[in-house]
């Protein structure tokens, strides 16, 4: 059975995604810092899917635990998919850029881009050695547009998506996509824009864009899950 790791596990696209997977016969390694919200998912998915689900609370910018979560695949068998989906937003609610807390900064830029890149380098043995060894880094409109008060965030995504198009030039063995998810109705963005009650899908409309991604296996590059998820299946 294929291997995937994902970050932020336990609520949302990661959750969405993971269940998405263990419907389709994929083991788990799951992460979140909620160690209860993160035992009820993996309780949930493993026995209804009949999958091996693998949950470790803990911090995604701790590299003892990137190891852990790497060394729990490694004893499932390996690795074929490892998704950053963990994030930090740098402020909740959401700022401008002139009353960011630079702490706040550094922990989005800590979560998003540094802790995600130690991830990938603990995996890439595993995923070297995988017929289908994949890297997901999820991404976000706001790292391509500018949006009043997502400053911070979409920086730390814009470094994000600089870095997957890097890796997948330095590994061409390798399948490397930054999917933007585009808007959802997830407690992320709850937080940043609290009150906001305009209508956003749910994460689990989203989660076959990545599927698609799986399935077809593109070029490694920048993805947009509108695009995945349009019918006639144009933009990028």
């Amino acid at each position: 059975m294929p291997i995937a790791l994902i970050t932020g596990g336990s609520r949302g696209l990661g959750r969405a995604l993971g269940a998405t997977l263990a419907q389709r016969g994929w083991d788990l390694v799951l992460d979140a810092r909620n160690a209860g919200a993160l035992e009820r998912t993996a309780q949930e998915l493993g026995s209804r899917y009949g999958t091996r689900v693998v949950a470790l609370p803990g911090d995604v910018t701790d590299a003892a635990h990137r190891g852990a979560l790497v060394a729990a695949a490694g004893e499932l068998g390996g690795l074929d998919l490892v998704v950053s989906n963990a994030s930090a937003l740098g402020a909740e609610p959401l700022v401008r850029l002139e009353e960011l807390p630079l702490d706040g900064l550094r922990l989005a830029l800590e979560t998003n881009v540094v802790a995600a890149l130690g991830l990938v380098q603990e995996s890439l043995p595993l995923l070297r050695a995988s017929a289908v060894g994949t890297v997901v880094m999820v991404s976000s409109d706001a790292a391509a547009e500018a949006y009043e008060t997502w400053g911070g965030y979409g920086a730390s995504k814009a470094a994000l998506d600089q870095m997957a198009a890097v890796l997948g030039e330095e590994e061409p063995g390798l399948r490397v996509w930054a999917v933007d998810p585009g808007d959802m109705r997830t407690e992320l963005y709850a937080a940043a824009v609290p009150g906001d009650d305009s209508a956003r899908p749910l994460p689990e409309r989203v989660a076959p864009a990545f599927l698609r991604l799986l399935e077809e296996r593109p070029a490694s590059g920048r993805y947009a899950a509108v695009s995945l998820l349009d019918p006639s299946g144009a933009g990028r």
